[in-house]
């Protein structure tokens, strides 16, 4: 389910407040505009992970709800408010959200629900139905898509997870597609593989393999992790080429640990070179104070042409401590390159704080982006508030997901 944090950065659709007939105000706030989708990928993994935390802590709460209520401000766009809710009874969990923003009359309308449920069917399989719902013209409830998912867990450790989504066509009726098809197997006593297929409509209808995915990982000796993963794409006759691979490797010390993650792709001769490097490095210097350094290098840098190296490109920081009272602070800094001066080095031009206020009825969270604009100055361009009935529904979590999300899934 989408980040209720990030509601504005999810791709809702706000529309953009009325500018100011001036030309000043125009290209500025068409500036704001562009820099808030860099920001996009600066804190869409980690607000990303913020939920999956936040998921995974609540697993606890069985036969308890919760609800969330998430308002975004942005500088020159809509302001949205959402509602989120989760219900656990037994064996079956519902999650609702709600995605409003404000109308014409200043009053918040709703623009998207999605609608979650997911049943424990038995000790080893999971069904669950996502329903994704738009606004008519007329303001009418529309289903846009359903994505239904079975996961089974087999013998051994392994697991097999088959995803449909449909889309309804013009007469309302669902018509498939998408379907993705994962199986997990461990192969050794620490080595796991999993294959993937995703399935779309061809030429005549039928749906078709048209990606796979074959992704391996292997623990080793000192708590390293070796992981590879390689995607294919179908080149419409019935051959499978290679359009990326990944390589990583985790180094667990103590409690530190590194990350360096390299992605290779073919160039015009279709010979695999690497493109990427990412380095990520984990401490933590006491208990609920923790820090991370992401650092990308890239071959393609803003303002210069390629010559075949890998270059320092952007660098994150974050930096998240735990106060006596369990409020948590997690403050983050992106450097990127100058595309205007390329050789300058990098300069930090995105701030983002996050607090998490814990208490006795539920908890309060805040996020605040700041972006540099050209005069140098950091301008507030965005503040999240969100407020929950229940302590554990909103979290700050900074450590990298063990399995990035799928591209598949990032596209829903």
């Amino acid at each position: 389910m989408p980040s209720a944090h990030i509601s504005e950065r999810n791709g809702h659709g706000r529309s953009e407040r009325p500018h100011h007939c001036d030309v000043c105000s125009q290209r500025r706030a068409a500036r704001l505009r562009r820099l808030v989708l860099v920001a996009i990928g600066a804190c869409l993994c980690s607000c990303l992970l913020l939920r999956a935390q936040t998921s995974d802590s609540r697993t606890g709460d069985a036969n308890k709800s919760w609800r969330v209520t998430t308002e975004s401000q942005s500088d020159n766009l809509n302001p949205t408010r959402t509602l989120e809710s989760h219900i656990q009874s037994g064996n079956r969990t519902v999650d609702n959200q709600s995605v409003q923003h404000r109308g014409a009359n200043g009053d918040f309308e709703p623009y998207q629900d999605i609608e979650k449920t997911t049943v424990q069917v038995n000790a080893t399989t999971v069904r669950t139905t996502t329903s994704t719902f738009g606004r008519a013209a007329d303001g009418a409830k529309t289903l846009v898509q359903v994505t239904e998912e079975e996961a089974h867990t087999l013998p051994g450790g392994g697991s097999n997870v088959v995803r449909s989504t449909s889309n309804p066509d013009a007469n309302g009726n669902l018509q498939l597609v998408q379907r993705q098809i994962e199986e997990t197997k461990k192969i050794g006593k620490d080595v796991e593989e999993t294959k993937t297929t995703v399935m779309l409509p061809g030429i005549n209808g039928d749906l078709a393999p048209a990606m796979k995915t074959q992704e391996r990982h292997e623990r080793s000796a000192n708590d390293t992790v070796v992981s590879q993963k390689t995607t294919l794409l179908t080149d419409g006759t019935g051959n499978w080429q290679v359009s990326e691979t990944r390589q990583a490797t985790t180094r667990q010390e103590g409690k530190d640990r590194t990350t360096e993650e390299r992605i290779s792709r073919p160039d015009a001769e279709g010979k695999l070179g690497e493109i990427s490097r990412t380095v990520s490095k984990e401490s933590e210097n006491a208990p609920g104070e923790k820090r991370d350094t992401v650092e990308t290098y890239s071959v393609d840098v803003p303002g210069s042409p390629r010559d075949g190296s890998l270059h320092l490109v952007e660098r994150t920081t974050t930096a998240q401590s735990t106060s006596s009272t369990g409020q948590q602070t997690t403050a983050r800094q992106v450097e990127q390159a100058d595309p205007s001066d390329p050789g300058s080095g990098l300069r930090v031009n995105i701030l983002t704080t996050d607090t998490v206020r814990p208490g006795s009825s539920g908890a309060q969270a805040t996020q605040t982006i700041q972006l540099r604009d050209s005069n140098g100055n950091f301008d507030v361009v965005s503040v999240d508030t969100s407020k929950s009935d229940n302590a554990h529904a909103v979290q700050v979590q900074i450590a990298p997901s063990e399995k990035p999300i799928a591209p598949v899934e990032k596209a829903k």
